[in-house]
């Protein structure tokens, strides 16, 4: 296997920006981070006291300020990160690109869609900045633990929800034999809903069984609820605490910016150049 070529020579601007905006590890950037984090929630907060009608009566000419100068802001740290990368296309391309691209494009596709018969549209459009709210994961390093922990116990919760489908199809079905239509589990679908109502504890009330014997069942499937509660939490806590063991850095490539590697990594497992 051959070594990845090595990468193009960048200036020292554009290490040091790199190291600002995609990097965690110096004082710098976490100050950029957090300076990031609080102008995403107020994005959002702005977004939904927008959808208040009493306050965008009151407030909405400031919010509307609000919004742009924020969109503004990301747009320059879009322009940034692209520059402060050797692969821009490939940071376009990235989940997080497309995350940062989407933040900017309502905003100014609502000035190409105004007037009234449009307005629909632009509300439309509005909404898809809460994808903001996305980004602040990108600057969590517990994020990528806990995604690693959900992916690694995926097979075992997906065989567990299947154990728990086959017992709620079971309940669902001898509840209808022994209630009967006369006391609502008026077919074998509506007593299946009865049994993922109570098996979750959420427990409605709308049907309940009146004899003894569905009563009897009803109190298994009661308990059996909170195995269904305690099971999937402690597969994930098993795996997240096998995540937390295997240990990454908060380094990002500086030509794709991609992050999560291993402390010893040397070369980028997404785009091969060099860490």
């Amino acid at each position: 296997m051959s070594e990845p070529k090595p990468p193009a020579e960048t200036s020292p601007l554009k290490e040091m920006l790199h190291e600002v905006i995609f990097e965690a590890d110096t004082t710098v950037g976490r100050w950029f981070d957090l300076i990031v984090m609080a102008a995403i929630v107020a994005s959002v907060l702005a977004v939904c006291l927008e959808s208040v009608r009493s306050i965008r009566e009151a407030y909405g000419e400031e919010l509307h300020v609000l919004e742009w100068v924020i969109t503004i802001m990301f747009t320059v740290e879009y322009a940034v990160r692209l520059f402060a990368v050797r692969r821009p296309w490939r940071y376009v391309w990235s989940f997080y690109g497309v995350i940062d691209l989407m933040a900017l494009l309502p905003t100014y596709l609502s000035l190409v869609f105004a007037g009234t018969q449009s307005l629909l549209v632009v509300r439309a459009f509005r909404l898809l900045r809460i994808f903001r709210i996305l980004k602040l994961t990108q600057y969590i390093g517990e994020a990528r633990l806990l995604k690693a922990a959900l992916l690694a116990s995926s097979r075992k919760i997906t065989v567990f929800l299947g154990v728990v489908l086959t017992c709620v199809l079971i309940a669902g079905a001898m509840m209808y034999l022994i209630e009967g239509e006369e006391n609502g589990f008026t077919s074998i679908p509506r007593s299946i809903y009865w049994a993922i109502v109570t098996m979750t504890t959420v427990g409605y009330g709308d049907i309940a069984p009146h004899t003894v014997l569905g009563q009897f069942v009803a109190s298994i499937v009661m308990i059996l609820g909170y195995g269904v509660i305690a099971v999937p939490t402690g597969i994930v806590t098993v795996a997240m605490s096998d995540a937390f063991k295997k240990s990454t850095n908060t380094q990002a490539c500086p030509a794709c910016g991609a992050g999560n590697h291993a402390d010893d990594a040397r070369f980028c497992k997404y785009c091969g150049d060099k860490l």
